[in-house]
């Protein structure tokens, strides 16, 4: 059935000087849908910098978090190589081209590597740096996040 399905829609599929308009919309689309996870990225940053700066505790208590499950572990890595892999993919029509695609390249390669690192290691690295960051340490670094996540917001406009 699925390859009945794909010849259907090949055949459906119409060709404009030597154009596939199917793979055209299906890259429109993609080019859509990465606009929007890096939308939300920026949207996130704002929030976790408005997080770090009004409630740096709970900031503090999030970060120990990280790691300390399977699931959280390899959902927070997988989720992560959402917005990297929409970076790669929007880069070029980006106000930065170079540097979005340096960023998603950088957040993908890190994320992979951290598949391999053990989850028990990465628990005590982000427990080791919530302990170092204090709640004015995150008030001090909080804008950072809002002007990272400023800039990500622009780049796409």
């Amino acid at each position: 059935m699925d390859a009945d399905f794909y010849s259907y829609i090949k055949k459906e599929c119409i060709t404009f000087h030597d154009v596939d308009l199917c793979e055209f919309v299906n890259e429109i689309f993609m080019l859509f849908v990465s606009k929007w996870i890096i939308f939300c990225f920026g949207i996130f940053l704002l929030c976790a910098g408005g997080m770090m700066l009004f409630s740096p505790a709970r900031a503090g208590r999030i970060l120990r978090k990280a790691g300390s499950t399977n699931f959280i572990n390899y959902a927070e890595i997988t989720i992560r190589m959402v917005p990297a892999i929409a970076l790669i993919l929007y880069a070029d029509l980006s106000k930065y081209p170079v540097q979005l695609k340096m960023l998603g390249w950088f957040m993908l390669a890190t994320s992979i590597i951290l598949y391999f690192i053990p989850r028990q290691v990465h628990h005590n690295f982000s427990v080791r740096s919530a302990n170092i960051l204090k709640p004015n340490y995150f008030r001090l670094i909080a804008p950072l996040s809002i002007l990272f996540g400023l800039a990500i917001l622009y780049s796409i406009s």
